[in-house]
């Protein structure tokens, strides 16, 4: 693989890395408003599958921005994806006294995570699929090389 492309994935590595750093980061410091969804969904211990769901989040996120085991990786949080989006973003949301037009304008922003979801989980497999590159503690510990 060329510099540059080596290049420009480690610029993508690093972009996909933000949204689950940050993330995972923000799940762990409060994680009340994701242990709320998870209710909501109607899954047992919301609290500790918040916590976890953030510890995943931060690893993960931090693994794909050092390059570290990147093929599982990429395939765990493509799944992670599917299933939250599929999960948390599928279906409508009702809350209790809020206005009609805000419970549209909801609904669409949750339609949009649920295409954001599986949208981040192609990236995460293509990423899976061409590994971390040159730029990468994967490459300096002579896991697979990139695809060609």
């Amino acid at each position: 693989m060329s510099t540059t492309n080596n290049a420009i994935l480690l610029i993508a590595r690093v972009l996909l890395s933000f949204i689950f750093i940050l993330s995972g980061f923000g799940k762990l410091t409060d994680p009340a408003a994701t242990a709320g969804m998870i209710t909501g969904a109607g899954l047992p211990a919301a609290t500790a599958l918040a916590y976890l769901a953030g510890l995943f989040e931060l690893v993960t996120g931090l693994a794909v921005l050092v390059g570290f085991q990147v093929r599982i990786v990429g395939w765990a949080l493509a799944a992670f994806c599917v299933f939250t989006g599929a999960v948390f973003h599928s279906g409508t949301v009702a809350v209790p006294g809020w206005p009609d037009a805000a419970l549209g304008w909801i609904n669409t922003l949750n339609g949009i995570m649920m295409m954001k979801n599986f949208t981040l989980a192609g990236a995460y497999i293509l990423l899976a699929t061409v590994g971390a590159g040159a730029y990468s503690l994967d490459a300096r510990r002579g896991a697979a090389p990139a695809l060609a």
